[in-house]
């Protein structure tokens, strides 16, 4: 029986919330390689909300993804196949390869990983763009110093619960946003967080007021829209805003909804500053090995919300903007 190869691909741009409409599924046999190819095995895909941005045509940060291509999409696997001279059979590779169970690549922006020293989904979470996203944007962009309140929207999410153990570990008092009292319960209890605000269930502005005494001084932003303007209301002076993502308004039909609250920046004299992990890309390896030993030692926790089955993928995707991953949503290819 021939193994094939199963492909999402964008069948039309979606407005608004993509829907079953905006795939493609197709099904192939496995592709063959020339001189200087490998074929990947793809083990794990990283469902991530800049996917959403990438669907778009827009001018940004990356090109869209074109009508009738693979979906493209953070991937770790194992080189099953090679006549590249860097790559041998059995290694182990992350890359962005798209929603496919099988990936052609020439070893541009392939970089080997081990399956000994951490899980594989580990690299494309916490090890990977998330934990690459939240380490350089809290430290570079938002300076966090000890004695400081930090601020993550999004807490319980790939990035936001890095930021936020990074924060403490760095002598900062750590607050969380996020939906649901179970979410909020797990970042102060699991990963240390000082408190946690449940924006589903209570009045944001008041929960950060008590949560928050001293004001804020560094906001890690995921969400924007409403939440941004409630953190605008309490920072303090020379306050760092990081603006990593707002998925809050990603399936907007209607225009980006901006923070109505910003001279409070002017009145602060504030930062508000946004965040894009390529431009680090040259020191990826540092944080890689500082958060492998935070890791080690025990200092940081790691979540993955793994889910089964590459044609689950639109579903699995969506879960990302209905707030229903619990921690880093991943797609294990095979279920």
């Amino acid at each position: 029986m021939t193994t094939m190869n199963k492909q999402w691909r964008l069948k039309e741009r979606p407005v608004g919330a993509p829907s079953a409409e905006t795939w493609d599924y197709t099904e192939s046999e496995l592709p063959t390689i020339t001189d200087g190819q490998l074929l990947i095995k793809i083990e794990y895909i990283s469902m991530d909300p800049a996917m959403r941005g990438w669907l778009n045509d827009a001018k940004s940060y990356i090109e869209p993804v074109q009508i009738g291509e693979v979906m493209r999409a953070g991937t770790v696997g194992e080189v099953i196949k090679s006549k590249h001279e860097k790559f041998a059979v059995g290694d182990y590779v992350c890359g962005h390869n798209g929603v496919q169970s099988y990936a052609v690549s020439d070893g541009t922006g392939l970089y080997k990983v081990d399956p000994n020293l951490a899980p594989l989904s580990y690299y494309l979470g916490v090890l990977g763009m998330p934990g690459m996203t939240g380490y350089f944007g809290l430290l570079k962009t938002g300076q966090p110093k000890a004695g400081e309140t930090v601020v993550v929207s999004g807490a319980a999410g790939a990035v936001g619960g890095l930021v936020g153990q990074i924060a403490k570990l760095k002598g900062c008092r750590v607050v969380g946003i996020a939906g649901g009292a179970e979410k909020c319960k797990f970042l102060v209890d699991e990963l240390g967080f000082d408190a946690a605000v449940d924006y589903k269930n209570e009045d944001v502005k008041k929960g950060l007021k008590q949560a928050c005494p001293n004001g804020v001084d560094v906001f890690f932003d995921n969400v924007g829209g409403d939440i941004l303007n409630d953190v605008l209301t309490q920072i303090n002076l020379r306050a760092r805003i990081v603006i990593c993502g707002a998925i809050s308004q990603y399936n907007n039909t209607t225009a980006v909804k901006g923070p109505s609250n910003y001279l409070s920046l002017l009145v602060n004299r504030a930062r508000m500053e946004g965040i894009v992990v390529f431009d680090n890309i040259k020191e990826y390896p540092i944080a890689m090995k500082e958060i492998a030993g935070w890791i080690q030692s025990g200092d940081m926790k790691v979540k993955d919300h793994i889910v089964e089955g590459i044609e689950t993928f639109p579903d699995t995707l969506m879960m990302l903007f209905k707030g229903e991953n619990f921690g880093k949503l991943v797609l294990k290819v095979e279920g």
